[in-house]
């Protein structure tokens, strides 16, 4: 189900079942000679409409532009970098909507630089805004001090559960930690080329590999479908249970 295609009695009862609904945080970043610039999101989008084949997930359309950054490549590589403050004003807007809306089950799955689930400026950017949304909403359609009041008595028991507002918009990798020590995890090199071929065999095309020298893919030589295979395999594993 995607949220673009879908119509109110769709998301009314995505709504009242609390169905996940999934965006997809992604960037148009430099990834070498031989790596699509989508490669990021690609993997994100990828994953997640694999995910939607085995269980019921609305997906709401991808955010592109981001804090891609210049660590990689600098301005004139095709990377497109939107600044934090900018973003993350954006993105406030578009998670006070969706709170306005009556949405309570979101999640933001991200692919870009979280090595290790570290938090990194994009990333940061996602959880910022999510964090002052929820708190906006909760100021504007309860007042402030609402979390003060008698009706949020029981709010440490549902730390973490439904009823928790801070859990209404989760934003968490394509591939845990646990997955990224199993499998590996770089930029554009062995394993990310690998996830990608797995999934869109066309966004890679490693006879150009050659043609720019770059220390981070070098490995990308080593770079299969049966490696992104399983790469795809556990991170699906991973969302699953985390998506819930």
């Amino acid at each position: 189900m995607e949220y673009n295609m879908s119509f109110p009695r769709e998301v009314d009862r995505v709504k009242k079942d609390r169905i996940p609904t999934v965006i997809c945080g992604g960037t148009v970043e430099y990834h070498g000679p031989h790596c699509s610039y989508g490669c990021d999101t690609l993997i994100a989008e990828g994953l997640i409409k694999k995910l939607a084949e085995k269980k019921e997930i609305m997906i709401a359309p991808t955010i592109y532009y981001s804090p891609s950054s210049y660590a990689v490549a600098d301005e004139t590589s095709g990377t497109v970098h939107i600044e934090e403050d900018v973003f993350e004003a954006y993105l406030f807007q578009i998670f006070m909507n969706m709170l306005d809306a009556g949405l309570r089950n979101i999640y933001v799955v991200i692919h870009h630089q979280f090595e290790q689930e570290n938090l990194m400026p994009m990333t940061l950017s996602y959880m910022k805004a999510a964090k002052r949304a929820t708190m906006r909403y909760l100021e504007k359609t309860q007042g402030r001090g609402w979390w003060g009041s008698e009706n949020y008595a029981s709010y440490y028991e549902n730390l973490g559960g439904g009823d928790d507002p801070f859990s209404w918009i989760k934003v968490i990798p394509t591939m845990s930690t646990e997955v990224q020590n199993s499998t590996g995890y770089d930029h554009a090199g062995k394993y990310e080329c690998s996830i990608l071929m797995s999934l869109y065999p066309d966004a890679v095309k490693l006879d150009r590999l050659d043609d720019i020298d770059h220390w981070f893919t070098k490995s990308a030589a080593e770079a299969s479908t049966e490696i992104g295979d399983e790469m795809v395999r556990q991170s699906l594993d991973y969302l699953e249970k985390r998506i819930v």
